[in-house]
C-alpha cells in the first residue's frame, strides 16, 4: 500500500464484514458502525464505498510539526529528542472535553492540507534529525493503513514510530497496528464505564484490554495519560482504583501522566484543573506502588522529573520540556545506586528542548538533493 499515489485518497481496508440486512459492519473498533452504501462511520474517515469499507484520508495530514518527545507525553522513550508529529482528521470517540477538537472532530476535508507518502515522511524525519515520527493530534487507529505504512517506511531509515492513542480498537486490528509501533502513549481517560459512556462515547473495558495487550503481548514501550477534569474523574476513590489496577495488571514500571484540563469544546462550563489535584493524583499513584508518576500541563519541576525508585536520586530533571539534569548511566541505570530505570534510553540525552517547529512537506523527489529544495521549515 506504500506505493499508492497521494492523489488516490481512498484505499480499501480489511476489517469489516457484510451483514445479512444489506449493511456492512466496520470491525476496526468497538463502535461496530453498520453502514449502507455511501455512509461513513462516526470516525468520518472510514466509510462504505462499492460494497467495502475504505479509508478516505490515506496520504493526507492536518499538518506536520517537530515536537519534543516529552510532549506526547513520553518521558522514558528517547528523552530530549525531537519527534516529527502529524495527524489526519476525525476520531472514533466523542469526548466532550477534546483539546484537539478542530482536528479530531473535523468533517471538512480541507482540514487535510498537507500531502505526503510514507516514504516522504520518513525521509523528512531523517533529514530533520528526528529520532521518531508520532501519529498524534487525532487517534491513529482510525487511519491504521496509513500509519502502518509510514511506520514501515520509517523503520527502513532506523526511525522509530510512536502512537498517541485512546486504545479503542478491536483485537485483530490492534495486533496489526501495534506490531509496527515502537512506543505508545495510551489515554486512560477515566476509570468508570459511566465516565466513558457519558463523556467520551467509548468503553473503558476496551482500553483496559489494549493496555493489558501492550504489556503482556508486545515489546512496545508505553506510558499512559489521564486528563483530570474537576468533578468528573478526579475523585480519590477513582484514582486509587485506577492506580491499583495499573500496578496489579501492568506492573509498577508503567509511567503515568496526570495532566490538567482546560475548558474546551463542549465542556466550557468546567473550571481548569488545579495543580493541587495533579499533585494529589501523583501522591495516590506513588502510594499504591507506581514508580513513575508525572504531572503535566502545569509548571511543576518535581512532578515532571524522573527519580530513581530505589534511592530517590533525580535521574532526569525537567523544566517543562527542557532537560536540566541527566544522572543515568549509558545503560539506563541510576548513576547513584545502579538501579535500572525502566524505559528506552540512548547513551546520551537529546538536546531538542521545548521547541515546536511547524514543517511543510512538499511532494519532493526521492533523491536527497532534490528533496532538500522541497522541504520547508516554517
Amino acid at each position: 500500500m506504500a506505493d499508492v499515489p497521494i492523489t488516490d485518497l481512498t484505499v480499501p481496508t480489511r476489517y469489516w464484514h457484510a451483514l445479512g440486512n444489506g449493511r456492512i459492519q466496520c470491525d476496526l473498533c468497538p463502535r461496530f458502525c453498520k453502514l449502507l452504501e455511501g455512509q461513513r462511520g462516526l470516525c468520518f474517515v472510514r466509510g462504505r464505498q462499492q460494497d467495502q469499507i475504505v479509508l478516505a484520508t490515506y496520504g493526507r495530514s492536518s499538518g506536520f510539526c517537530i515536537d519534543p518527545i516529552e510532549k506526547k507525553p513520553l518521558n522514558h522513550f528517547l528523552p530530549g529528542t525531537p519527534v516529527l508529529s502529524f495527524g489526519t482528521a476525525g476520531c472514533n470517540l466523542a469526548c466532550k472535553f477534546c483539546q484537539n477538537w478542530d482536528v479530531s472532530k473535523s468533517r471538512e476535508t480541507d482540514t487535510l492540507a498537507d500531502q505526503a507518502t510514507p516514504e516522504v515522511i520518513a525521509r523528512a524525519a531523517q533529514r530533520l534529525g528526528c529520532a521518531s515520527v508520532a501519529f498524534t493530534y487525532n487517534d491513529p487507529v482510525i487511519f491504521l493503513e496509513y500509519a502502518v505504512d509510514v511506520a514501515d517506511a520509517c523503520h527502513e531509515l532506523r526511525i522509530q514510530a510512536v502512537a498517541v492513542t485512546a486504545g479503542e480498537i478491536c483485537p485483530e486490528p490492534r495486533a496489526e497496528f501495534f506490531r509496527h509501533m515502537d512506543a505508545a502513549n495510551v489515554d486512560l481517560k477515566g476509570f468508570t464505564e459511566d465516565f466513558y459512556r457519558r463523556i467520551c462515547g467509548g468503553e473503558l473495558g476496551a482500553v483496559l484490554d489494549t493496555l493489558r495487550y501492550l504489556k503482556h503481548e508486545t515489546d512496545v514501550w508505553f506510558e499512559s495519560t489521564t486528563l483530570l477534569i474537576p468533578g468528573e474523574n478526579d475523585a480519590d476513590r477513582e484514582l486509587d482504583a485506577m492506580t491499583r489496577w495499573v500496578v496489579d495488571e501492568l506492573g509498577p514500571d508503567v509511567p503515568l501522566h496526570f495532566t490538567a484540563f482546560h475548558p474546551d469544546y463542549k465542556m466550557m462550563d468546567k473550571v481548569p484543573t488545579p495543580a493541587s489535584t495533579l499533585a494529589r493524583a501523583r501522591r495516590i499513584a506513588m502510594a499504591n506502588g507506581v514508580r513513575y508518576a508525572y504531572t503535566g500541563n502545569v509548571h511543576d519541576e518535581d512532578g515532571g522529573s524522573t527519580r530513581c525508585h530505589a534511592c530517590g536520586e533525580r535521574l532526569i530533571g525537567r523544566d517543562w520540556f527542557v532537560l536540566k539534569e541527566w544522572n543515568l548511566t549509558p545503560e539506563g541505570h541510576c548513576a547513584g545506586c545502579g538501579t535500572p530505570c525502566a524505559g528506552r534510553f540512548q547513551s546520551r540525552p537529546g538536546a531538542w528542548g521545548a521547541r515546536r517547529v511547524p514543517v511543510r512537506l512538499r511532494d519532493f523527489a526521492a533523491e536527497p538533493a532534490a528533496a532538500a529544495s522541497s522541504l520547508r521549515i516554517v
